[in-house]
């Protein structure tokens, strides 16, 4: 066992207020499970390692209930999935240095945050919606897979929001789409981390962290399908994963603290 029992007891605060508040919205919550992870571990392989875990937990049963409810179809998914499973595959098998990878995970923190509070910052009185080609979404999936595999998330938290400022499709469908997105990365992020030899769990501290992250998860999208307003919920993310990214681009980055 790698923590404390305090810390494990924090830890779990955390991860549950997080896999609440993101899968409300159809994401993971692997960009604040690194951000709190960096706080109490060392080994960035560690880190990685669990957040794609929980990322798994909360966005399989998320997936399950969007598609149970009829938001998630597979003919819209699979050309975001076809091109971001081998990205991301690629990306988690790079054996980045520790200090490259947080700056990656900083900045992708801090854009993605960015991106999250343009994307909620005007008022919507209705959803239109856009028709792109085929090609667009092989390309934004291509692109958002392979820098999720770098920083070991599962790319929701980068897809949502440009499918919601391009007006991709209705926001619960979005959703569905970033919920499914999430999982297929998150699996093909850890082949990566196997096949290069970094995958590392401490068995204690996954289970646990993983327990939380289920119940937190079940929690916030069984409020997200009751039709739970889900603005406010992304400015109290964006602020929050906006704080993380900068502490961790400065301190774990960057070394200016």
């Amino acid at each position: 066992m790698l923590l404390s029992i305090e810390s494990l007891v924090l830890l779990c605060l955390g991860f549950f207020v997080v896999s609440t508040l993101y899968s409300s919205v159809g994401f993971g919550g692997g960009s604040s499970y690194l951000a709190l992870l960096t706080l109490v571990l060392v080994s960035f392989f560690t880190i990685r390692s669990i957040a794609l875990i929980c990322n798994l937990v909360v966005v399989s049963g998320s997936t399950f209930l969007y598609f149970k409810h009829g938001h998630a179809r597979l003919k819209d998914i699979l050309p975001f999935v076809l091109t971001s499973i081998p990205m991301a595959f690629i990306g988690a098998s790079f054996r980045l240095k520790e200090e490259v990878f947080f700056i990656i995970l900083g900045a992708a923190l801090i854009i993605s945050s960015l991106f999250l509070i343009w994307q909620t910052s005007g008022i919507k009185l209705s959803e239109p919606t856009k028709v792109y080609p085929t090609y667009i979404s092989y390309l934004i999936g291509g692109a958002i897979g392979l820098l999720s595999g770098l920083v070991g998330i599962g790319g929701g938290i980068f897809l949502a929001p440009i499918l919601n400022h391009i007006n991709w499709d209705k926001s619960v469908k979005i959703a569905a789409l970033a919920s499914f997105f999430i999982l297929v990365n998150s699996l093909s992020g850890l082949g990566g981390l196997f096949v290069a030899g970094t995958l590392e769990l401490p068995w204690v501290e996954t289970l646990v962290l993983g327990l939380t992250v289920l119940i937190g998860g079940q929690l916030g999208v069984r409020l997200s399908l009751k039709r739970l307003s889900a603005k406010g919920i992304k400015r109290i993310t964006a602020v929050l994963v906006l704080i993380v990214g900068v502490r961790v681009l400065l301190v774990n980055g960057l070394g200016l603290f």
